[in-house]
């Protein structure tokens, strides 16, 4: 099988890893763990990052410093992996979920700008949702597939409506808007390091931020809130989710190797671009000129998506549909669901991810495209 995404582990992935067998330094203390947080921090021009266990984590600790309390609402993107939309409710508040645009994939601007200025007030210098009268909490855009929207105009809807951004960037690891890495525009921003992003430890996430007062928050909370370095005081209430030592030495292993990663990933998805371009009733996520993707997962629009995918799993080829839309699962069906087209439910339908792992060698990519030609040849 020619897979989907998959780690692409050709550094010195073994070497840091085995370091932290013979030393015992297997747990969140370790030097490893600093060095990964510093490395991506650099890599990203922000001041501070902080290891978390996973990406979901990363938002949940993220929402609660941003301020999200319960009976909250907080705004997302309908397209997206369920993770933000979890967080959300973690901390008993609820979403509003707003449709996507049909070209870029990203939430759509246009639909998010006409709600808040019809839908919401401001009391007590708080954005609040008039029909319920709850506080919109936080803005939460999901750089979708490492695309990203006009991210000047959604900073200044979170001015004009008093409402911070929290960027989940969870994909968009090397991606960026007018040379400014996703993930460094809002209060605080996410990464994701699950085994099919663009770098991987395994699991584990990171929280960016540039305040010192934040970070340091960030920290004490995911340590459990341990408040002393030699007895077990802890002064609030916290969490188990620091990312281990032993993961962060793979971490640094991979950034290493990240620049190549992105180069990898743009081939990739040139090549792809250059075959579909000449295939009737495909295209593909339009990127702004303003954006540099990090073009973490190929994905294209298709009529015949199920005839497509069926035909590929058939021949061995790992290929994905986009996410069920948020609004169409049990947890958030209740949910506000903004949006014109429901553009959302038709991107679900239509678009399929094909393999695009960093380690795709260009055999395989031809054999995706030699199957594609044989079947739209059919």
């Amino acid at each position: 099988m020619i897979p989907l995404s998959v780690p692409n582990l050709s550094g010195n992935e073994w070497k840091y890893i085995k370091e932290c067998l013979d030393t015992n330094w297997v747990s969140s203390v370790g030097s490893y763990v600093s060095l990964f947080e510093n490395k991506v921090a650099e890599f990203c021009r922000v001041k501070r990052a902080i290891a978390t266990s996973n990406g979901t984590a990363a938002l949940h600790l993220s929402l609660m410093m941003a301020g999200v309390k319960q009976n909250d609402l907080v705004v997302a993107p309908n397209i997206t992996f369920v993770a933000p939309a979890n967080a959300i409710k973690y901390l008993g508040a609820d979403a509003v979920l707003i449709d996507v645009d049909a070209e870029t994939w990203q939430i759509n601007l246009d639909i998010l700008s006409e709600f808040l200025e019809s839908e919401t007030e401001i009391l007590n210098d708080h954005c609040v949702h008039k029909q319920t009268g709850k506080r919109i909490s936080a803005l939460l855009p999901v750089h979708v597939l490492g695309n990203m929207c006009d991210m000047d105009r959604l900073m200044q809807i979170s001015l004009q409506h008093k409402i911070p951004v929290v960027e989940d960037a969870t994909e968009g690891l090397g991606s960026y808007y007018k040379n400014k890495h996703a993930g460094t525009f809002g209060v605080l921003g996410c990464l994701s390091f699950n085994g099919n992003k663009i770098i991987t430890t395994g699991g584990g996430g990171m929280i960016l931020c540039n305040d010192e007062d934040l970070a340091k928050k960030a920290k004490h909370l995911t340590t459990q809130a341990k408040a002393s370095s030699d007895e077990y005081y802890h002064d609030e209430v916290g969490y188990n989710y620091r990312l281990v030592n032993i993961l962060a030495a793979m971490g640094v292993a991979q950034m290493e190797q990240l620049p190549g990663f992105l180069t990898r990933k743009e081939e990739i998805n040139d090549r792809y671009n250059e075959f579909f371009m000449n295939v009737h009733g495909v295209s593909v996520q339009k990127i702004d000129e303003n954006v540099r993707s990090n073009h973490w997962l190929y994905t294209i629009r298709l009529s015949n998506q199920a005839a497509v995918r069926k035909y590929l799993l058939e021949k061995d080829i790992e290929v994905r549909p986009l996410w069920v839309p948020l609004n169409q699962l049990p947890a958030f069906k209740n949910d506000i669901y903004v949006n014109e087209h429901d553009v959302s439910n038709e991107l679900y339908k239509t678009c399929l991810s094909l393999p695009c792992s960093t380690g795709l060698s260009d055999e395989e990519q031809s054999e995706v495209i030699r199957l594609l030609q044989n079947f739209y040849h059919d």
